[in-house]
């Protein structure tokens, strides 16, 4: 029966009814990030935005993909708009002519990174044309040739074999390479199991800090900075508004990047450390303000005695190892693959993290 009775109420009733219900709808929707980055804590970040809500504007989509090639690919074809990884990539993408930009440091390591070699090898000379785990390409090459040449052999002195992490550890088990570059776990775990195994470098020492060699950083495709803006903004806000929250909530903050990034509790705390000091694990967490002033974009120093405007030095250093290992063919200027405008808008609006 009231079925039948609506089906009598006038057309143009319904229709008033219709625009009525249409205007008391929210006017706006959620606007979709997609974001990617491999399994890292240093990354997971983005699940505490998402989890508490500190950017409900966003509909923040985090996507694990282990591959940072694959990441940049899909942004090369407009499908993915922010890639958390490693800092090194930014002249290689400029050379290339992507649409990828890179517009923050993210963080620094600070002893999660490690050269670790096998039994008998203690120290560079005992390299010598013996085969050295790195993933080509990446800031592990350029670590293991920076170290080389610092303590006196040619950074060429050695073979550089490409093998991931996971794989490089069953190597130097194996006895496959003599030494490797690892990050954690993996090189704890190298130095337990592997009887006679000894640390060779630590990123811990200020000769990497101060050169901001080993971070990780944030990329945007150019056309995400370009044509929504104000998203780009509110993503980086988000990032910066995670970190804050986790800093005063480490334990919570930790458990959320476990679960996000499927690792455990114990691997977290490994990397970025417990208590939110940023000091006590393996991994230096970048804040807003610390970031902007790599960047240049806002006054003052960054953190182990580094400079403002680092971007640029950090920027030649990399692309200057690139042409060494004969990966790119000439250097780019750095406002061809670096954008810190995000940050200095942000600044200069009044954000401070």
């Amino acid at each position: 029966m009231k079925n039948r009775l609506f089906l009598k109420i006038p057309v143009v009733t319904l229709m008033l009814l219709g625009f009525v219900l249409t205007a008391l709808r929210p006017v706006w929707a959620a606007e979709e990030v997609k974001i990617s980055g491999f399994t890292w804590p240093g990354y997971g970040f983005w699940f505490i935005a998402k989890e508490k809500n500190l950017a409900p504007n966003l509909d923040i989509d985090y996507q694990t993909i282990e591959d940072p090639y694959e990441s940049y690919n899909l942004v090369t074809a407009n499908q993915m708009d922010v890639v958390s990884s490693t800092a090194e990539f930014s002249p290689i993408a400029a050379e290339r002519g992507m649409p990828l930009k890179l517009v923050a440091f993210g963080n620094l390591s600070h002893g999660t990174d490690k050269i670790v070699a096998a039994p008998g090898i203690n120290g560079p000379a005992d390299m010598k044309g013996k085969k050295v785990a790195v993933v080509e390409g990446g800031l592990a090459q350029i670590y293991v040739a920076m170290w080389l040449e610092k303590n006196g052999h040619p950074f060429d002195s050695v073979e550089y074999v490409n093998i991931i992490a996971d794989d490089a550890f069953a190597a130097m088990i194996g006895g496959d390479v003599a030494a490797s570059e690892f990050w954690e776990p993996y090189g704890s775990n190298v130095l337990k199991v592997l009887e006679g195994s000894s640390v060779l470098s630590e990123s811990t020492d200020e000769y990497w800090t101060s050169q901001a060699v080993v971070a990780d950083g944030y990329y945007m495709n150019s056309n995400f900075i370009e044509q929504r803006r104000e998203v780009a903004l509110d993503t980086i806000r988000a990032l910066y508004d995670a970190i804050a929250w986790w800093k005063n909530n480490p334990a919570e903050g930790n458990e959320i990047i476990a679960s996000g990034m499927k690792m455990s509790i114990e691997d977290v705390e490994l990397v970025i450390g417990k208590d939110g000091s940023r000091l006590d694990g393996g991994l230096y967490v970048y804040d807003f303000l610390e970031a902007a002033q790599f960047c240049g974009a806002a006054p003052g120093d960054p953190p182990f005695k580094q400079s403002n405007g680092q971007m640029q030095a950090h920027y030649d250093l990399v692309s200057d190892w690139w042409l060494k290992f004969g990966i790119m063919e000439s250097k780019m200027p750095l406002d061809k693959g670096v954008d810190c405008s995000l940050h200095k808008e942000l600044y200069e609006s009044g954000y401070r993290g």
